[in-house]
């Protein structure tokens, strides 16, 4: 610190409200203490800190006005204001009206008179700054990590993957990334790849064909999958390819998807062959899945009706993604699936990916054996059968002339009594007869809770002609 060379000359002598409005100015907090460290006055230079103290110190002791740790420096600054006049800045600790502490740097000053006066900073902006600093950090430090392990998972993920993908910046048409299952496909390790141009290694009419798909998604952001085959191998991909940007950089996501060889289908027994070409030509859809129904292979007139380009964009999806009645038609097939072995004539319809909707009829098979089970699915469309609709049995036909009859003879809350009891028993044998007599599939079916449709096929006594293994053992199970 470096004080005036001639305050007497340079300043003179200040009289007290000269000298009270200058340390009003200055300060923040200023404090006059008696010699007996009693509050004898105090001023605030702003509003705003005046709003979060309280006004009351005159007549209390100092030592009463801080927290109590802070309680040490306040005696230092009133022994050493009396030893040596001035003091050194010491910073205190004072309760504030909202219930937080209010930090406050003092230096004191003993007068001719022996009072002492303490002029205040408050530390509460330099403390916010520091608080939000310390939250920008902190903030800056959660979303560095974040970033860093969705930057593992993509690591991995790209790594795991089954299909080849291909990272490849757009000016340049040079690959960046490659996972591993694009370097197996084209014959070289993923490092060798990356910084070669692509596409390479293709025929003439595969290389034109993937150049064109690659304009194309860089000037519109998509274009339709093309087919390339590589010049040394009979290995035909489906290529396809987005567009992705990022910071200001355009990059190209290629995936290539090996297609099977028609040498594959060659090498079978000419009967195997020409089975599977009358099956991907069939008129009505063919569908293979997996146990858990999701789809491993489908004919053309699936993607038709489904309303989807290619079996690449079918594969892997579960074949309730279709269906009428998602989450109740594929889990009442594969349960029957799972318990007779096949399926026939089960009506439902089938949604088209832009909103179409085609009556169906489908029967189904189950293959047990091998390592991996599958089941079989045949989707005839019935859209355009004539009589589609079944005429009443004559069981409906009898029961709707009786309760025309009774009209006017019995009262009407008692004939929709009856009627919502008849209407509720043929529901229940409609989806038993859909299900096969399978009474767990049906409930399912109906939305009832298998405790539920028990109770309402013991009260209307239906008798199914047979009832499925399930249907008898869940009936002998419950109480």
């Amino acid at each position: 610190m470096s004080p005036f060379r001639a305050p007497s000359e340079s300043i003179g002598i200040l009289d007290a409200k000269r000298a009270s409005a200058l340390i009003e100015g200055v300060a923040d907090i200023a404090v006059v203490i008696d010699h007996q460290g009693v509050v004898s006055d105090i001023a605030f230079g702003s509003d705003d800190v005046l709003s979060d103290f309280s006004t009351d110190w005159v007549g209390q002791s100092w030592l009463e006005t801080v927290m109590p740790d802070s309680r040490p420096n306040i005696e230092a600054l009133i022994e050493e204001s009396q030893h040596d006049g001035m003091t050194r800045w010491r910073q205190v600790s004072h309760p504030s009206l909202h219930g937080a502490e209010i930090a406050v740097k003092y230096r004191a000053l003993r007068l001719e008179q022996g009072s002492v006066v303490a002029v205040g900073r408050s530390l509460q902006g330099m403390a916010a700054l520091q608080q939000q600093l310390v939250d920008a950090q902190q903030a800056l430090e959660r979303d560095y990590w974040r970033f860093r392990q969705v930057e593992t998972r993509y690591r991995l993920l790209f790594r795991m993957v089954s299909e080849a993908i291909l990272i490849i910046d757009a000016p340049t048409q040079r690959v960046v990334e490659a996972n591993p299952a694009a370097g197996q496909l084209l014959g070289e390790t993923p490092t060798r790849v990356i910084g070669r141009p692509f596409p390479e290694g293709f025929d003439s009419e595969g290389t034109q064909a993937i150049n064109g798909l690659l304009a194309g998604v860089r000037v519109a952001g998509r274009a339709d999958d093309v087919r390339a085959r590589l010049s040394d191998s009979q290995q035909e991909f489906l290529v396809a390819a987005s567009l992705l940007r990022q910071e200001n950089v355009t990059f190209l996501l290629v995936r290539l998807s090996p297609l099977l060889a028609d040498t594959a289908v060659t090498a079978m027994p000419d009967a195997k062959a020409r089975y599977l070409r009358v099956l991907e030509n069939a008129p009505d859809c063919v569908v293979i899945t997996d146990a858990d129904g999701r789809i491993l292979s489908v004919n053309s007139t699936f993607l038709n009706l489904a309303e989807i380009a290619t079996e690449q964009q079918a594969r892997g999806e579960s074949l309730d993604r279709w269906l009428g009645r998602p989450g109740v038609d594929l889990n009442v097939l594969m349960a029957n699936l799972r318990q007779h072995a096949t399926v026939r004539l089960f009506a439902t319809t089938l949604r088209g990916e832009y909103g179409s909707t085609t009556q169906v009829e489908i029967s189904a098979a189950a293959v047990r054996n091998g390592e991996r089970p599958c089941f079989g699915f045949f989707i005839r469309d019935v859209g355009r059968r004539l009589n589609t609709e079944q005429p009443p049995s004559p069981e409906q036909t009898r029961w709707l002339d009786q309760l025309t009859d009774r009209v006017g003879r019995v009262p009407l809350k008692e004939l929709v009594r009856e009627s919502t009891d008849t209407i509720e028993r043929l529901c229940i044998e409609a989806a038993l007869k859909l299900t096969g007599d399978n009474r767990a599939s049906a409930a399912e079916l109906l939305g009832l809770s298998r405790q539920s449709l028990y109770v309402k096929i013991d009260r209307y006594g239906i008798a199914p002609d047979h009832l499925s293994e399930t249907s008898v053992s869940e009936k002998k199970d419950r109480p």
